[in-house]
């Protein structure tokens, strides 16, 4: 599905302060499972998601998205493959406070141009599903870290993406909190989705809900193991 070759990310290049986040790395995502990016801070996870997700362009080496190589598209075409393939979830959430729930969730599907009221019934039906319908005319500053990361999923989802990505998703939550998360995580694989996420939190990496650790270190992979 994601497939990177001999990628690299390397930021303020030539200067003296030139950092190398992502060194060459080679990897394969397949379609339909649930994939843990783990390492230690500064490990390069965070970057090498960016990647995964077209949010980010390499330095060298090239990246590909469903067949169709992607590294070298113009911004407008990359946009438009991020909007029509991925889903984001965001360590620090990025709702917008004085909006509603409901709002937050449409957001991310206005520039399609669906009618708002396909979308609104859409959000609503993802907003039942994650437990918080009940919330969806709550402003998204009235809201608990688990219901924010519950909308931040449903933003995610809005656009029925085939990818979703989340970086460090269990950061701002509780025990209880991260072991209900990686149930809705195992609720989107049963349903098709292909799941990336970036996390050093065993809550996480040793889900039953994931299929494959791919353990990371100074920007580079790290051996591997099944999870």
């Amino acid at each position: 599905m994601i497939e990177l070759r001999d990628v690299r990310k390397v930021f303020h290049e030539g200067r003296p302060d030139e950092h190398v986040a992502v060194a060459g790395v080679t990897l394969a995502i397949e379609a339909g499972r649930v994939t843990v990016l783990r390492g230690p801070s500064g490990s390069g996870k965070t970057t090498l998601l960016t990647l995964i997700g077209c949010m980010a362009r390499p330095s060298c080496g090239r990246i590909w998205v469903e067949g169709r190589e992607v590294t070298s598209l113009p911004e407008r075409f990359l946009t438009e493959v991020r909007r029509r393939t991925f889903g984001f979830v965001f360590q620090q959430f990025h709702l917008l406070r004085g909006l509603s729930t409901l709002e937050n969730v449409i957001v991310p599907a206005y520039p399609l141009g669906e009618r708002r009221s396909v979308l609104v019934r859409r959000a609503r039906d993802l907003l039942d599903r994650l437990g918080i319908g009940a919330r969806a005319g709550a402003r998204a500053d009235w809201l608990s870290g688990g219901e924010a990361q519950r909308v931040a999923i449903a933003r995610a989802l809005i656009n029925d993406p085939a990818v979703v990505i989340a970086d460090e998703p269990t950061a701002h939550l509780d025990s209880r909190l991260s072991l209900e998360l990686m149930e809705i995580v195992a609720d989107l694989r049963g349903r098709g989705k292909t799941v990336v996420l970036a996390s050093h939190d065993p809550l996480v990496y040793r889900s039953p809900a994931v299929e494959r650790v791919v353990p990371l270190r100074d920007g580079r992979l790290d051996g591997e193991q099944a999870a």
